[in-house]
């Protein structure tokens, strides 16, 4: 019998796993973009902790390992802005991925501050993460340039009215 992946809240405990995990997920998007001088590439363990004690972090597990993550939080304008879905290479293509970020997004609506959208960004030749995002309802809203080699698509999706609301008023 196998065993299940699970999700759930990130712990200090996990931080180092979560920091290996990124360094093993962002190596195609640094030879991707030709530059291995990224921010997930150079983040110290340090950074990561301070995200784990201000933001949102979810890890899902495969047993004891540590196989995918996301970060998010909700700015000042009501924007849940997500952030370093990684999902470890050989559990690609599964669903995980999926899965981590529509439980981030839960997670985010769930928090005290009202939702109005999620915001994300990927980099223009990261295919597979656009078709991802897009299959999940994300939506092109801009482009930024970040150099000659690499421009930052943003993607948006609104939230959803809940099934409740809808069905109170009908």
């Amino acid at each position: 019998m196998g065993m299940s992946v699970t999700t759930s809240v990130a712990t200090e405990d996990d931080a180092e796993r979560i920091l290996k995990l990124q360094y093993l997920c962002y190596q195609g998007e640094a030879e991707l973009y030709g530059d291995w001088a990224i921010e997930p590439l150079t983040q110290t363990l340090e950074s990561l902790r301070t995200e784990l004690k201000e933001r949102h972090v979810l890890v899902s597990r495969l047993g004891d390992e540590v196989v995918g993550s996301v970060r998010g939080w909700v700015d000042a304008d009501g924007v849940g802005r997500i952030r370093r879905l990684i999902v470890h290479p050989r559990m690609q293509r599964h669903g995980l991925g999926s899965r981590l970020l529509s439980a981030m997004e839960r997670e985010l609506a769930a928090g005290s501050r009202p939702v109005a959208a999620y915001r994300l960004f990927t980099g223009h030749r990261s295919l597979g993460n656009l078709r991802l995002y897009q299959r999940l309802g994300y939506r092109q809203t801009q482009v930024e340039e970040v150099n000659s080699k690499l421009s930052f698509l943003v993607l948006e999706k609104p939230v959803a009215q809940q099934a409740g609301r809808l069905a109170a008023t009908a």
